[in-house]
């Protein structure tokens, strides 16, 4: 592993709350929606980036699919193989940076949800190559033709909430759609400074093509709120649906 990164840090510090979060309580209906979404027969190899504490990974693992989870945080993996123990199913977990990974087999299916990896940008990463390089790697993990869905940050928010002092301030730059900020990784703890990576629906499709993917869907996705629906301007998170080509 290479020197530790200001998000792995901050998640570190994160997981013994992480599941505190209010968007971590629709845990089996999202499974629920990513199941009927991707159509996977019994026992498909599903691949989970970013996956955190592992609560998607986990309820896919309980449902019968063999699941491998990805994430950069050392301390979130461990809740996540905690969490697996304690449910008696078993998950595949790899600590890997999802900018920099490959996998030995293809899966039939990934996810890559609520900002476990795509658009978190260390203080040096560029917003644009950092979540292509998560989408190059994930096409190159899918088997062709394999779905996969995402949830990335919803820029049409961004745009509404900023004003020209946040530009001013360094807070967001319209230009990348990136908010960068301090926040404190849980309480009583220091805050630390992260960036996020927002991203305009038009952009998205060119992503994607981009990294091997074609585009299927892009929906209202904020978390306790999926559905086939349009983006609503001011909501958190857009979904994305999108297929590895077949060559």
């Amino acid at each position: 592993m290479q020197q530790e990164s200001t998000w792995e840090a901050f998640f570190d510090a994160h997981a013994p709350v992480y599941e505190e979060n209010e968007f971590t309580k629709n845990t089996v209906a999202e499974v629920d929606f990513l199941l009927e979404e991707l159509d996977l027969p019994p026992g498909a190899s599903i691949l989970d980036v970013g996956c955190g504490t592992g609560r998607h990974a986990i309820e896919l693992a309980r449902r019968g699919y063999s699941v491998t989870g990805l994430d950069l945080s050392a301390a979130m993996l461990a809740r996540a193989a905690a969490g697996a123990e304690a449910a008696g199913v078993r998950v595949d977990w790899v600590r890997a940076d999802a900018t920099r990974f490959t996998m030995p087999e293809p899966f039939d299916a990934a996810i890559c949800l609520c900002e476990g990896a795509f658009g978190l940008l260390g203080p040096g990463d560029d917003p644009v190559e950092q979540p292509l390089a998560i989408l190059g790697n994930i096409a190159r993990s899918l088997k062709p033709g394999a779905k996969v869905v995402l949830t990335v940050l919803n820029g049409t928010a961004s745009l509404r909430r900023h004003q020209n002092s946040d530009v001013a301030q360094g807070r967001f730059d319209p230009l990348t759609l990136v908010e960068s900020g301090a926040y404190p990784p849980q309480e009583g703890l220091p805050p630390m400074e992260v960036r996020e990576r927002t991203f305009a629906p038009t952009e998205v499709p060119l992503l994607c093509r981009m990294a091997g993917l074609s585009l299927l869907h892009l929906w209202g996705g904020t978390a306790g709120n999926w559905g086939r629906r349009p983006l609503d301007l001011d909501e958190m998170e857009i979904m994305v649906v999108a297929r590895r080509g077949d060559g």
